[in-house]
């Protein structure tokens, strides 16, 4: 009998669908009330170009904060002391449960609230001269952020079987070198890839520092289109910089990711099998010092 290949009938339809979507976005796009020619000059005009280095300062400032703080609050969350645990959880809390507008703005106008940070018979400064824009907006981001990185820590710490934990303990490693030694390093092939997407998403969440004047894509763009009246080119000058620094970072999280054996798409890979290797090299530690106790009763 002749073998009659499977038509997929749905499969042509839905690519039909799709081109003609494409078709009729490109057809409006070249209808559109858009001086196309003018947003490669707004997107080298020197106002863009600093608000680009802003935003990737800000950006990998907050991130770098927010990691440092996350992995401190992850392990006051998974301490056995309830008060530490506890004022972890209340942390949590409060910076996760506030939306990031909100808190930059608070930490912007916090002078509202307190004149002066001073310690009497020290110093005292003006609240207004150190809350610029720049740090209420890494406040504002990074403590935001340290919020959702305590999570995702504490989920990497968690993927570590407990047996690792007790062998360390076993051949005579103190807590803080076993989460040095034994539980970090393990836990990063499960931390990674959600710190990539967190990243990926500072880059762009710098947008909201726009609203207390900081000098990022954004505002920039808004600096130029307040002169001229070219909203829309100013804005696609400004979200073609967003893809480029997006499309960096995505590239830096695959790379990473490979680096830490988090991508097992290729489970023979050497990293994968130096995970596993990390992972066992404990096992032949706790024989030893159990047969040498055992040899000394």
């Amino acid at each position: 009998m002749p073998i009659v290949p499977l038509r997929h009938w749905g499969r042509w339809v839905s690519a039909v669908v799709v081109l003609a979507v494409v078709a009729a976005v490109l057809f409006g796009l070249s209808h559109a009330d858009i001086k196309f020619r003018d947003v490669p000059t707004f997107f080298a005009y020197p106002v863009m170009i600093e608000g680009m280095w802003h935003t990737l300062v800000l950006a990998v400032a907050c991130e770098g904060l927010g990691i440092a703080l996350g992995i401190v609050v992850a392990i006051l969350r998974s301490s056995k002391n309830p008060v530490a645990s506890s004022t972890a959880w209340f942390y949590i809390w409060i910076f996760r449960g506030l939306p990031a507008l909100l808190q930059l703005l608070i930490w912007y106008n916090l002078a509202l609230a307190f004149k002066t940070f001073s310690i009497p018979g020290l110093f005292s400064v003006s609240t207004n001269s150190v809350m610029s824009p720049f740090v209420a907006a890494l406040l504002g981001l990074g403590l935001n952020e340290s919020a959702y990185m305590a999570e995702i820590v504490r989920a990497g710490f968690n993927s570590v079987d407990h047996g690792q934990v007790e062998a360390a303990y076993s051949i005579g490693m103190t807590p803080m070198k076993t989460m040095r030694r034994v539980i970090l390093p393990q836990a990063m092939r499960v931390i990674i890839p959600p710190t990539g997407n967190d990243f990926i998403n500072m880059i762009k969440g710098t947008s909201l520092a726009s609203v207390i004047s900081y000098l990022e894509l954004l505002q920039a763009s808004s600096n130029i289109y307040s002169h001229n009246l070219e909203v829309m080119e100013a804005l696609l000058a400004a979200a073609i910089w967003y893809m480029i620094l997006v499309t960096l970072a995505t590239i830096g999280q695959h790379y990473v990711e490979r680096a830490f054996g988090a991508d097992r798409s290729n489970p023979g890979s050497p990293s994968q099998r130096a995970g596993v290797r990390a992972s066992l090299s404990l096992v032949p530690l706790v024989r030893r010092w159990t047969s040498w106790g055992a040899v000394r009763s």
